[in-house]
């Protein structure tokens, strides 16, 4: 691959990645069954990606295999927080609320590895924070737009929590074959909740269930690790942290989600706070953790 058809590859998987949400809002069932079916056709995608790539690092033993799944409930209550958001106050608020997980990681990152924080990653922080008080139009709890905002921020810590832990765990592993156990986990703790409600989804969401877990989780997780050993770990943070562009994008497109100019503001402070921070985080050769 060359570095031309790299970026392209990860833009086109940073657009994946922000479809998320579109998709969850198009597909009519509960945020329970959304999660599920990704998770589903995500374990699908993913093992025939494995048995076409050749793996980029070790095949996770047992033990791993353990510390992966307890990843895997990580990622279904981020994508389970996530698709609630998305259904109570839009995609916009709700990819603004989780992209403030770059804050949660740095704070975390100094309490759990005991790394010292700069000051100008605490200024970051305070960004973050600046920001989602412009996203947010009230701060009524009843109020749908803040429970929203609060169900996306729970959605951007629980991720934090989920790129520190894989940094411990996924450290030398192949990032599709560990992407693979941690969706299995998704789809096995899930199953006994969800099988009920499975003949009563609409046959259009089939569709858009498949299209997240295919397109936005399986391939653009291809996209991902196959750039990645043409590009910088450094270039592909900052390029994922547009996720939220695209997301607010296609949402104003398709669902006249028009964001207010305090929104816009409020988003902007948190994308510059995620890129810097991505930055100062990513050293030269690091891996960046995968969003949403």
């Amino acid at each position: 691959m060359t570095p031309r058809n790299a970026l392209l590859a990860i833009h086109l998987g940073a657009l994946m990645f922000g479809l998320s949400g579109v998709l969850g809002k198009l597909a009519d069932s509960p945020a329970l069954i959304i999660t599920f079916g990704r998770a589903l056709f995500a374990v699908l995608a993913l093992l025939l990606v494995a048995q076409l790539l050749k793996p980029s690092g070790a095949l996770p033993d047992w033990r791993q295999r353990g510390r992966l799944a307890l990843g895997g409930l990580l990622l279904g209550a981020h994508w389970l927080t996530f698709f609630i958001a998305v259904k109570i106050a839009g995609v916009g608020i709700a990819t603004l609320g989780f992209a403030s997980f770059p804050a949660f990681t740095v704070l975390l990152e100094g309490v759990l590895f005991r790394e010292r924080t700069r000051a100008v990653e605490f200024t970051m922080v305070g960004l973050v924070c600046a920001g989602l008080l412009l996203v947010a139009p009230t701060f009524d709890l009843d109020s749908a737009p803040t429970a929203g905002l609060l169900y996306g921020v729970l959605s951007g810590l629980l991720f934090a929590l989920l790129s520190l832990l894989n940094r411990a765990v996924t450290r030398g592993l192949d990032p599709v074959h560990s992407a693979l156990w941690q969706n299995l986990a998704v789809f096995a703790c899930l199953l006994p909740w969800s099988w009920r409600g499975l003949p009563a989804v609409p046959a259009p969401d089939w569709l858009w269930l498949a299209l997240l877990g295919i397109l936005c989780t399986g391939l653009a997780h291809s996209l991902f690790v196959a750039s990645l050993r043409v590009l910088k770990a450094r270039t592909t943070s900052v390029i994922f942290a547009l996720e939220p562009v695209y997301g607010i994008a296609f949402a104003w497109w398709l669902f006249n989600e028009q964001p207010t100019l305090r929104m816009l503001l409020g988003g902007a402070m948190i994308i510059v706070a995620s890129i810097v921070t991505s930055r100062l985080k990513s050293p030269p050769g690091a891996v960046p953790k995968l969003v949403s």
